[in-house]
């Protein structure tokens, strides 16, 4: 059987560097504690490395800075429901995220975990809406059932010269044309500083080129553990953005930035492992392993409900539809399909699967949470692939041959309503990520919602352009 592509082993890790050897080879001076809230701003407190290591020796075990109670529901300057602007959490850093930010001589980033101040009898030690907590626990339940992933993500992003009064690209171009990375050229030149900068911070680079829309590029990654993965996924827009501005250029993850346009997206790419599942093999999907089988099958079935994760703005689904490569509007998968929902890539033993359902808007420790949470819950529940490839565009198929593959009138929310209804009335991820999780995350993306579409001088996607 013919294989093809690079098999990474099932393991692969990143080993950050010490404190030491940041200070000894490379001088560092700050620590930038990074993390994301529930709306995905990047936030961070820069802290002077004697200060971080005074921390260290006298935090017993909790080396961190206090925040505002309503971290993750603050949303420009105002704060979602059932969050409140007493109280506060301790953000505590997590010593093997360490990365070095070549984009900022002298500085390092760190991602960490929040806890509560003062946790007891009645109040655990989790923060339950910690974004990275949520993906901690859920690969933590994935491996007592000796389950393993390895994730990695495909960045597209739109290089601009300006953004007001409209958008202006800083070139066109077709999609991998050499013409957008002419020797000398812009392009060119913030592209390679980039890929040199994530290489240096410990991220694997696998390759870059030019994407369809104007000024847009998309930059491979290899892939790691899920926690790991979205780490380095943040370190990597952080290195975006910072080069960007260096060169007077603004680089946006927004899903959709010109009107006629395609848009861009954050295609998920995940493998999924283990040598004690027992199940059998699908013969809607041969190739599969039993394990993969539950797997697709799984988020399939909540493929709606993680939407309002993945896809988490007004404008996320200005970029969905039946007649583009963006995965289209039905709940379905295909071989090397980039018309569905979920694309089956690789040769047989080293598959991954592409959710293309996904943009640059999310927080992509929330998305992957819910992704495992679904699949945990299609462990427990013994799935089984009930769905057979989609060879093109469903849409195009016909009523009757979508009954006939299984994909019936099954279609992602057309809009972030529908969306959010999915999402409240999911069972897999209620289970997973908790009820107050859900509860909060809505309140917070309505804010969101309320905060993008207010009556102000700029459009929603000017808006969302300067957030994302």
């Amino acid at each position: 059987m013919a294989t093809y592509g690079v098999k990474y082993p099932v393991d692969k890790t990143f080993v950050a560097p010490d404190l030491f050897q940041l200070k000894k080879w490379h001088n560092t001076k700050y620590i930038r504690l990074t993390w994301l809230d529930l709306h995905n701003v990047t936030r961070c407190r820069v802290l002077s490395l004697g200060y971080f290591e005074r921390l260290l020796e006298t935090s017993s075990g909790r080396p961190g800075v206090s925040v505002v109670g309503c971290v993750m529901g603050l949303v420009g300057m105002k704060i979602a429901s059932g969050f409140s602007a007493a109280g506060g959490y301790l953000y505590v850093a997590d010593l093997s995220s360490m990365r070095l930010c070549p984009y900022a001589s002298g500085h390092a980033m760190l991602f960490g975990w929040f806890q509560n101040l003062q946790p007891g009898p009645e109040q655990p030690l989790e923060y339950d809406l910690c974004p990275r907590t949520l993906l901690a626990r859920q690969t933590l339940e994935a491996s007592k059932r000796g389950i393993s992933f390895l994730v990695g993500f495909e960045v597209e992003f739109i290089l601009l010269k300006s953004t007001l009064p409209e958008p202006e690209p800083i070139s066109k171009h077709d999609w991998t044309s050499t013409a957008s990375i002419y020797t000398g050229s812009t392009g060119a030149i913030v592209l390679e500083e980039i890929a040199d900068a994530l290489q240096a911070g410990g991220v694997e680079l696998q390759m870059y080129h030019s994407e369809v829309a104007p000024g847009e590029y998309e930059i491979v990654t290899g892939p790691l553990s899920p926690l790991q993965a979205v780490d380095a996924l943040v370190f990597s827009r952080e290195v975006i953005c910072n080069i960007a501005n260096k060169h007077e250029l603004r680089a946006t993850f927004a899903p959709k930035v010109f009107e006629h346009g395609p848009g861009s997206g954050a295609h998920t790419n995940i493998s999924i492992h283990s040598e004690t599942f027992q199940g059998q093999k699908s013969p809607k999907a041969p190739t599969l392993t039993p394990i993969e089988s539950v797997f697709l099958q799984s988020v399939l079935d909540n493929l709606q409900a993680i939407c309002a994760i993945s896809l988490p703005t007004v404008v996320s689904y200005a970029k969905m539809g039946d007649v583009m490569w963006s995965g289209g509007t039905y709940v379905s998968w295909g071989t090397e399909n980039r018309a569905a929902a979920v694309r089956l890539c690789g040769a047989p033993g080293s598959h991954r699967f592409e959710i293309r359902s996904v943009d640059g808007t999310t927080n992509q420790y929330l998305t992957l949470a819910s992704i495992l949470a679904a699949v945990i819950h299609g462990v427990d529940t013994n799935k089984t692939l009930s769905v057979a490839e989609c060879a093109g565009f469903a849409a195009a198929l016909g009523r009757e041959k979508r009954e006939e593959l299984g994909i019936g009138e099954r279609r992602l929310p057309l809009n972030l309503e529908e969306a959010r209804k999915y999402l409240e009335k999911s069972e897999a991820l209620r289970a997973g990520l908790g009820d107050n999780f859900v509860t909060q995350y809505l309140a917070v993306n309505e804010t969101l919602q309320e905060h993008l579409s207010a009556d102000q001088e700029l459009t929603e996607l000017q808006k969302i352009v300067a957030m994302y």
